[in-house]
């Protein structure tokens, strides 16, 4: 009989715990973040000082990669690496995911009224009133 058995510790391995998994979406929010609040541009390297050197640089440069796919981000040579940039604020990439999640959907039509349905009160005058103001500049 092994030891493990004989002390009746059954099925016990000595493995690491393992941090909790991130939501999606987190790691290019700390990302973003960190470029948000840098003044100007930043290198990977930087990126990943600002986050406190908890994720590795290729984790790093790949959340960057994907930004810069998503249109989130832009970069400029420097030298012989990179720096990047956010391109918008939050509300600009809330709405771009918004936006993108729409595009995805066949009935646009269904989607923007169980939207608007569910809006509070508040939100509904506030979308109304943001569509007249887009109009009214359209116009113009």
């Amino acid at each position: 009989m092994n030891r493990g058995a004989a002390e009746g510790r059954v099925g016990v391995t000595n493995q690491r715990q393992r941090p909790p998994r991130r939501g999606q979406g987190e790691l290019e929010g700390l990302v973003l973040s960190a470029l948000r609040e840098a003044d100007g541009p930043q290198t990977a390297g930087s990126v990943q000082e600002r986050l406190g050197g908890g994720l590795a640089y290729t984790t790093v440069i790949t959340i960057l990669t994907r930004l810069l796919a998503k249109g989130v981000v832009a970069r400029e040579r420097a030298g012989r690496s990179f720096v990047w940039t956010p391109v918008s604020d939050h509300a600009g990439l809330a709405a771009h995911k918004m936006r993108k999640l729409l595009d995805g959907e066949s009935d646009r039509e269904a989607v923007l009224a169980s939207f608007v349905t569910s809006l509070e009160p508040g939100d509904e005058r506030l979308l109304r009133e943001l569509l007249g103001r887009a109009k009214a500049e359209g116009e113009n």
